[in-house]
């Protein structure tokens, strides 16, 4: 039985500033399952408030992360590496960078989630296509390492269980929002997955968790020093999530983006930012001297077709229907494609993420609680992004809806989306910081 006195005592010190003992964190973590929820979410609410050194931190990560299994990836051949965004509007790098660093020569071992609110989750887009599902056993996922060099698999209750606790309880408390937190979090999942090599993306601006760039470049840089302690070959990206990444927000027709992109028919956003991140995991991997080594072999294995055929072999090994690369109109479809047109004319100044994600999921593209039930067929395609000239009744964007009902409010919050004005503007640089360490821990 939990020692209730030596919660009390924790709850009290971090309330009042003081720095906790590792083993008085390692306590705590063992017993998350037994100790009250009213004082786990005392505790949480102190941290949040008082914050955590980062040796604190970094106990507290590895502590989440021993509390589960470690997933044993040693006996699968070459670097393994592992990418996370912490969220955002059009997000599909996963779909599109798996395959993409699977080509270049690095094993991808791959946890997704599921989305919840305005954005979306990787596992979401890949149940679009037809039979393909992301339920892999341990033993299956490493003899799909082994076989096609790739496997984006739903993380399992084993890795990191003490986590599912202290987040369950977070998002119910207001304590999600707190960078130790976040950050013991993201990399005790990454550190129990096995990968050698760990990318996370930050996002920053109006779609994405971290809203300011100072907070972003904080989590970024506690991320990447806590796992440098703890023997985690870590890179940190901050890049930009004011407005959606490429065209296609939602499920089906994200994927569909992903699988233009490969083929070297993608958004120059989405395909830069794919390219640049793969371009990292190859220097951390140790398959690139350089980030320009790195990237012009990403985009060799576009222009090669290579990494599309990587993505056929990806979706065959899950159970789903290749065709869907020639095919994309086998994934669910809306019954109807709603233009939303400009009430003036000038250059799109900013365009709203958050906005955006809301309106998918107003239309049935997003969750209001997890596990609920989500539309794949529906979503938004953009047609007008920041700095692109507009004329008065040209279509923005287009809403793909099922439920005509829900048409009207999903509109007239996509155009509030849109700020349009005389002079043109340019958008934000897609990647803001890169932290990384000098050499790669993966050989």
């Amino acid at each position: 039985m939990a020692s209730n006195m030596t919660i009390l005592k924790m709850i009290k010190d971090k309330r009042d500033g003081l720095a906790h003992s590792a083993e008085e964190i390692r306590w705590l973590v063992q017993n998350v399952g037994s100790l009250p929820d009213y004082q786990l979410a005392s505790w949480l609410m102190a941290v949040v408030c008082r914050g955590m050194t980062l040796d604190e931190t970094t106990t507290l990560t590895e502590a989440m992360a021993k509390s589960g299994e470690i997933m044993d990836l040693s006996d699968v051949p070459g670097a393994k590496v592992d990418k996370h965004s912490t969220g955002g509007v059009g997000d599909k790098v996963t779909l599109v960078l798996a395959p993409l660093a699977a080509a270049a020569g690095l094993t991808v071992a791959k946890l997704s989630g599921r989305g919840l609110g305005h954005t979306g989750g990787t596992i979401d887009k890949i149940e679009a296509i037809p039979g393909a599902h992301c339920e892999l056993s341990i033993e299956r996922f490493k003899q799909q390492l082994r076989d096609i060099g790739a496997a984006v698999a739903s993380q399992t209750g084993e890795l990191a269980p003490a986590d599912g606790v202290l987040y369950a309880l977070r998002d119910v408390t207001g304590t999600v929002e707190s960078i130790p937190l976040i950050a013991a979090s993201v990399l005790s999942k990454k550190i129990a997955a096995g990968a050698d090599v760990i990318l996370l993306d930050v996002k920053t601006g109006a779609g994405a968790f971290m809203r300011d760039d100072a907070s972003a470049r904080e989590l970024a840089t506690t991320m990447m020093e806590v796992g440098k302690r703890l023997g985690k070959h870590v890179t940190c990206v901050v890049s930009e999530m004011g407005q959606p990444l490429g065209s296609a927000v939602g499920h089906a027709n994200e994927v569909a983006e992903a699988i233009a992109t490969l083929k070297g028919e993608g958004p120059k956003d989405l395909t830069d930012l794919s390219v640049s991140l793969g371009a990292l995991l190859l220097v951390g991997g140790g398959l690139a001297k350089d980030q320009a080594e790195g990237e012009a072999k990403m985009r060799a294995v576009i222009a090669d077709g290579t990494a599309l055929e990587k993505l056929r072999c990806l979706i065959q090994a899950q159970d789903g229907d290749p065709s869907v690369i020639e095919h994309p109109e086998k994934m669910p479809q809306p019954k109807l494609r709603v233009p939303v047109e400009a009430t003036t004319a000038g250059y799109v100044q900013n365009l709203d993420a958050l906005s955006v994600g809301l309106a998918g999921k107003e239309i049935g593209a997003g969750r209001l609680v997890k596990g609920a039930p989500i539309d794949l067929a529906v979503g938004v395609m953009l047609h007008k992004k920041v700095g692109d000239k507009v004329e008065k009744g040209e279509t923005l964007a287009h809403l793909l809806v099922n439920d005509e009902s829900k048409v009207p409010h999903a509109s007239e919050a996509l155009l509030k989306a849109y700020t349009i004005g005389p002079e043109p503007t340019q958008a934000a640089p897609l990647i803001k910081a890169v932290y990384a360490v000098e050499t790669a821990a993966a050989k």
